[in-house]
């Protein structure tokens, strides 16, 4: 028998190999015949970057760059075995996790770090980025990530903007003459997942800028401010860049898009292509999948939506193992799920289930999976 296993990481516990790595013990203790795929997966958030250079064979850069609030942090990206394609998280450098609950606050956040990522790929002679823009603490429409790059945003009284979601109100003209020599001859992958614009009622500050601490006075200044740079890249650029996903990353695509060759698509997909996870699940006998939280969000492009889609293509049975579990039983069967365990039941907290998350696994899986596959 043949087992593919595909999972995401479970956030705040396991990366996603270690996961994989979890189910192939318990699989394997079980019974040590049986042939194991191992593809850990990621949706084009965090850990996505990580991933793609582990398969692609590539390595690890370390760089020094700014946070969301300007402080000098070390941080990192990869960079593929032949050194043409940057993988590169938003996060990393603009991450809602570099901040305390205290300091989130849009209006003054930047997609600095970024830009020095990419600006960093770049140098190195880089041809083509991915870039993930899921977890930013943004809402800068990407003018902190292009100043790094070396654009200049003037306000109407000639001032120095620094790139932050505040300055965009003040945005009068836009200097490209110290621009990066190769941005604009870059190919750029961004992956997203949603397909929200970049302002009004489904924009960048309306729909994402409250999660990342702003109030709803801080909200109708940055949806006003989005909408300015619109105007003003427009008039520059003689380009629309009312586009679907424009407003993920805190409108960061819609300003990357006027500057290079960019491509949007959605995480999963890509994840799934880069991995040639169609081919392995039509090879596969069963499947198990799983996430931190099968949920709601996991019917929008999750990991274990993009498994449950290859799964029901090739009828072949999908098992998965979740941290908690929040759909219902008929979301659950939609999805093509045949059976679903929890780490976290009546029995196991939360809390509990995130410390001991490696061990749950392999308890689950021999007790709650085996049984009906083997």
């Amino acid at each position: 028998m043949t087992i593919l296993i595909a999972p995401d990481k479970f956030k705040g516990s396991l990366t996603a190999k270690q996961v994989c790595d979890a189910i192939q013990e318990a699989l394997l203790e079980h019974d040590p015949t049986l042939n194991i795929m191992c593809v850990p997966l990621a949706d084009g958030g965090e850990g996505t970057g990580a991933l793609l250079t582990a398969s692609s064979g590539g390595k690890q850069i370390t760089v020094h760059a700014h946070d969301p609030l300007f402080r000098r942090i070390t941080t990192a990206y990869g960079i593929s075995q032949e050194g043409t394609v940057a993988f590169i998280e938003m996060a990393s450098a603009s991450g809602f996790q570099l901040l305390k609950d205290h300091e989130r606050n849009p209006m003054l956040t930047s997609s600095y770090g970024t830009g020095e990522l990419i600006r960093d790929a770049l140098d190195r002679g880089v041809k083509k980025i991915i870039l993930g823009i899921g977890g930013t603490a943004t809402n800068d429409g990407g003018i902190g990530m292009a100043a790094a790059l070396g654009v200049r945003f003037l306000s109407r009284d000639q001032t120095l903007l620094q790139g932050t979601g505040g300055d965009l109100l003040h945005v009068h003209r836009i200097d490209l003459a110290n621009v990066h020599p190769l941005l604009g001859n870059a190919d750029v992958t961004i992956l997203c997942d949603v397909d929200n614009p970049l302002y009004g009622e489904h924009g960048a500050a309306a729909i994402f800028a409250p999660q990342k601490g702003a109030t709803p006075e801080m909200v109708a200044v940055l949806d006003k401010g989005l909408r300015h740079l619109a105007d003003t890249l427009e008039q520059a650029f003689c380009q629309s860049i009312d586009f679907p996903g424009a407003g993920a990353g805190g409108g960061l695509p819609a300003m990357l898009r006027v500057l290079s060759s960019v491509t949007i698509v959605p995480g999963m997909e890509f994840i799934s292509v880069f991995t040639n996870l169609d081919n392995k699940v039509r090879h596969a006998d069963v499947v198990i999948t799983g996430e931190g939280k099968v949920d709601r969000q996991t019917l929008s492009g999750k990991v274990v939506s993009g498994v449950a889609e290859l799964c029901r293509r090739y009828q072949k049975p999908m098992f998965v193992v979740a941290g908690q579990r929040s759909l219902s039983q008929e979301e659950e069967v939609g999805l093509g799920i045949h059976r679903i365990t929890t780490l976290a039941n009546d029995e196991v907290s939360g809390e509990a289930a995130i410390q001991n998350a490696y061990a749950l696994i392999k308890k689950r899986v021999k007790d709650d999976l085996i049984p009906f596959f083997l």
